[in-house]
């Protein structure tokens, strides 16, 4: 059955994967986003005539006030997103990533059913064994990390609402992002030939944007069963350090140099093992493997240069 799905930040790394499924299981589909970083991600889904985007910062509340009335689903992806962003301009990500998510939340009614992405980067260092499931205790680091902490806690009052947190995301996207970290690893072995790593040994969990995709598709087809939920999102078999991250991706770029920095601190400061048992549970199972992905990356980087603030 289809449904009005709203889709805020839909032009994004995620989004733009998502909307186009979406489109093609008959959903009608309405974009917001204010395309801030200029991008023409969703050019390919202007042909269908169930598709609407809407050029607006979610900010503006009355004017994204009757789209949140009129959808039977919100997709909310707009949003600063990772650490460095957020650090970067803390008004812009205090007023995006929460208040307008708050206004959101007291706004719709509680027919309405929301499917979140939050992020397992709430975990910081998780326990002794640096092990987390969805119960444990939570340990928010970054301002990003912290304002996702207490979004998730007042979308859980919310019986129509399910919270994915995500694992750090890679791939290929039509609106493609070098700054995560599976992503700008393999663009350093490709196009720098090195990396230098600090605390190398900081571990943290993965998952494919297309199973991102994926899961916010399961959730729609399996919603009576995951709601009032949280779940963790990502490989099970890859609960990696960087280190040896960078190890797998040395398989397939084989002289790629692998330097550690032993004095240096990582900024982001997230070492956790993560349990995706729950998620799997519901029938849900990643397609796309960190091999893949490393493959994947490594075919797109022939078509995509970095040059912002190069000459060549």
């Amino acid at each position: 059955m289809s449904k009005n799905i709203l889709v805020t930040g839909g032009a994004g790394y995620i989004g733009s994967m998502l909307v186009p499924e979406l489109l093609k299981a008959g959903h009608n589909v309405t974009v917001i986003d204010n395309f801030m970083f200029g991008q023409s991600s969703l050019n390919n889904c202007c042909s269908y005539p169930n598709f609407k985007i809407v050029n607006c910062d979610i900010r503006h509340q009355k004017l994204v006030a009757p789209f949140y009335e009129s959808s039977e689903v919100i997709i909310p992806l707009a949003g600063y997103v990772g650490a460095p962003l957020c650090k970067k301009d803390m008004t812009g990500a205090q007023t995006v990533n929460h208040d307008a998510i708050i206004y959101m939340l007291d706004t719709l009614r509680d027919d309405q059913v929301v499917l979140m992405p939050t992020t397992n980067s709430a975990y910081g260092s998780g326990n002794k064994d640096n092990f987390c499931d969805e119960n444990s205790v939570l340990n928010p680091i970054s301002k990003y990390a912290l304002d996702k902490v207490a979004v998730e806690k007042k979308l859980m009052e919310r019986k129509n609402s399910i919270s994915f947190r995500l694992a750090t995301v890679f791939g290929m996207s039509p609106k493609m992002r070098i700054d995560l970290l599976v992503n700008d690893f393999v663009y350093r072995a490709t196009k720098d030939g090195f990396v230098v790593l600090y605390e190398s040994h900081f571990k943290r969990n993965y998952i494919h944007v297309q199973d991102v995709v994926s899961v916010f598709i399961h959730a729609l087809n399996n919603f009576e069963k995951m709601r009032g939920e949280i779940f963790n999102v990502g490989l099970s078999d890859a609960n990696l350090s960087k280190l040896e991250l960078c190890e797998r991706i040395k398989l397939q770029v084989k002289n790629f140099i692998i330097m550690d920095a032993p004095m240096a601190k990582d900024p982001d400061q997230r070492n956790y093992i993560v349990s995706n048992k729950k998620i799997e549970s519901t029938g849900w199972k990643p397609n796309k493997s960190l091999d893949d992905g490393i493959f994947e990356l490594i075919k797109g980087y022939e078509m995509l240069v970095n040059s912002k603030y190069g000459n060549v």
